[in-house]
């Protein structure tokens, strides 16, 4: 039975977001989506020793209101710079950040050069994937006819790609209607995000939902340990 998942992407996610790709055969991003603001496209959270701190790229709205994640452009070429210097500062003495160092360095240069949000967000994902070990087929929404209301459109593309099986996060129940799967024999699961246990990390108080690079930086390669779908 195939399995399969459609997330908007999300800027260097956290790692609930790696578990659902990890949990699935096929994980499709959603960036056909309208681009929200003040949301986890474009920022995300990371530990510092005075709290949390957002880091946040910037992009082009003004005007834009109905602009698709897909279409959404960076505002700045130096963002890179600043936040690959933010996380350098803040994780400097978590025990795996020399080793990984370079790998996430090369990936900001990278994305210094890119003009599109959702090419940046891909960009992490991959990178992070691999790290994991994750070998999901990543697909864009952009390869499917999607038509109908919310549900009808997840619906449709799980009959385009052939999967019998849906894995969503809970902030879906607010517009998924179960019914229409259980009427389309498609099975529908609902990731439980609770219970994740605590890693060593290098600024308390502990918090679970920061960037997946907080969990890289102070475990390496043990992150998988830490995450639910590689149990």
């Amino acid at each position: 039975m195939k399995r399969i998942a459609i997330l908007q992407s999300n800027y260097i996610p956290w790692k609930g977001y790696f578990d659902i790709i990890n949990s699935v055969d096929e994980f499709v991003i959603y960036d056909d989506a309208q681009y929200t603001r003040r949301d986890w496209r474009n920022r995300n959270i990371i530990k510092t020793k005075h709290g949390l701190k957002w880091l946040t790229i910037p992009v082009l709205v003004k005007g834009l209101y109905n602009q698709k994640i897909s279409e959404t452009r960076i505002n700045q070429n130096f963002w890179a710079e600043r936040h690959w210097k933010t996380l350098k500062q803040n994780y400097s003495t978590a025990p795996y950040f020399l080793e990984f160092q370079n790998l996430f360095e090369g990936a900001y240069i990278k994305a210094s050069n890119m003009e599109k949000l959702t090419e940046v967000n891909m960009l992490f994902i991959r990178l992070i994937n691999s790290f994991l070990g994750i070998e999901t087929k990543i697909t864009s929404s952009t390869d499917y006819n999607l038509r109908g209301n919310k549900t009808e459109k997840i619906i449709s593309v799980c009959k385009q790609a052939e999967a019998l099986h849906y894995f969503s996060g809970h902030a879906a129940k607010s517009y998924i209607d179960e019914h229409l799967f259980h009427e389309a024999d498609i099975k529908l699961t609902w990731v439980d995000y609770n219970n994740y246990p605590e890693y060593n990390q290098i600024n308390p108080p502990f918090d679970h939902k920061v960037s997946i690079v907080d969990l890289i930086f102070n475990e390496g390669k043990n992150a998988k340990k830490f995450m639910k779908s590689f149990k």
